[in-house]
């Protein structure tokens, strides 16, 4: 099959042929329809997070069941499934008490078993336990999910990390009151989706923040009440002004240590900040001590906080019923030939989300 190989920080992608074992136990070969581009692949490409070469990257996909291996009895071929990253054991304490997301002792193949992928003889590594770029994944069935055969896969990517860690950070993770007020920093794809879930909660303001006006276009198609360029203005003084104070509920989606700051500094007295981005490594977010005393919050957000086999299937949902908007978040469709265009551009602040379509 083929597939895109990471050589390494700061090095182009290629793509090549590569050879992909048979599915044992649990696992389940996906013949992926569609694969989102997504910023944290990005964080890997430019070194800020480290990852061994070679391998294959990509983690936002959407595919159909091809194969199943011999202990797989939930899912069969021509099976419509979204995949996701929080791959889980389901007997550790995390699961067991309803956090699968941060599991601690996610499923894989023994080390004595075949690699599952391989390209020229030598085992390549598996990103996330998905690596999505490439025209089929061989997963454990606990980092996939089927949904219905109505819902147009290349929208359903979307699903598989952006829409579930931004929206999932707001209904989860912050679990934001209806009528409260919200801020969201960054207005690529996990913030538009941060911007969607703000609205389907029932926020009475949602106030984007960017420093790309086209971005701050698309985040008001999708539910922003109010926009802020953060290249003209100061965005904490300006959210403060809107709000007579601040707002209850801040996100950073970006991964950017002033951002975070920000996110933080926009609250009002109580108020609580949800950062979502992922700052690079050994940077330290720098917060007023003294604020903490009027009840304000700092957290994180992983993956949405998500319970992905129920989660994914309601926000298929929302998006057939017309409550999650993905169509206007899809800036283009390319082939995997063009992954290293589509990082440029995604590093340009060109788009918001970019997806991979597999003939």
């Amino acid at each position: 099959m083929k597939a895109a190989i990471f050589h390494g920080p700061h090095q182009a992608l290629t793509t090549e042929q590569v050879d992909i074992d048979k599915p044992i136990d649990h696992e389940v070969i996906v013949k992926v329809v569609a694969s989102g581009v997504c910023h944290s692949d990005l964080h890997f490409v430019d070194g800020f997070y480290e990852f061994p070469a070679p391998a294959i990257l990509g983690h936002e996909a959407a595919g159909i069941v091809e194969d199943v291996g011999p202990r797989v009895d939930d899912f069969k071929p021509g099976d419509h499934v979204i995949a996701c990253l929080s791959v889980f054991c389901g007997r550790c304490d995390y699961c067991l008490t309803g956090h699968t997301n941060l599991c601690s002792t996610r499923p894989g193949r023994a080390e004595d078993a075949p690699s599952r992928l391989s390209w020229q003889g030598q085992p390549l590594n598996q990103f996330a336990n998905l690596s999505a770029y490439a025209e089929r994944m061989l997963v454990h069935s606990n980092a996939i999910v089927k949904v219905r055969d109505d819902m147009p896969l290349d929208r359903a990517a979307l699903i598989g990390c952006g829409v579930t860690t931004g929206v999932g950070a707001v209904l989860n993770t912050a679990r934001i009151e209806p009528g409260s007020m919200v801020a969201v920093f960054g207005c690529g794809g996990v913030g538009l989706s941060a911007i969607q879930g703000a609205f389907i909660g029932g926020a009475r303001m949602i106030i984007a923040v960017d420093v790309h006006d086209h971005k701050l276009e698309t985040a008001f198609e999708l539910g922003a009440t109010h926009t802020i360029n953060g290249a003209r203005k100061d965005p904490v003084e300006e959210i403060r002004q809107l709000t007579n104070g601040g707002v209850d509920y801040a996100f950073e989606a970006i991964g950017l240590k002033r951002a975070a700051e920000q996110c933080f500094e926009s609250l009002r007295a109580g108020g609580t900040a949800t950062i979502i981005g992922m700052i690079p490594m050994g940077q330290k977010i720098e917060l007023d001590g003294s604020v903490f005393l009027r009840e304000k919050k700092i957290q994180g957000s992983g993956m949405g906080s998500n319970r992905f086999k129920v989660d994914m299937p309601k926000y298929v949902d929302f998006y057939m019923q017309g409550r999650l908007k993905l169509d206007e978040m899809i800036t283009r469709r390319m082939e995997l030939d063009d992954l290293n265009e589509a990082f440029r551009a995604m590093k340009a602040g060109e788009v918001a989300r970019q997806v991979l379509v597999f003939n």
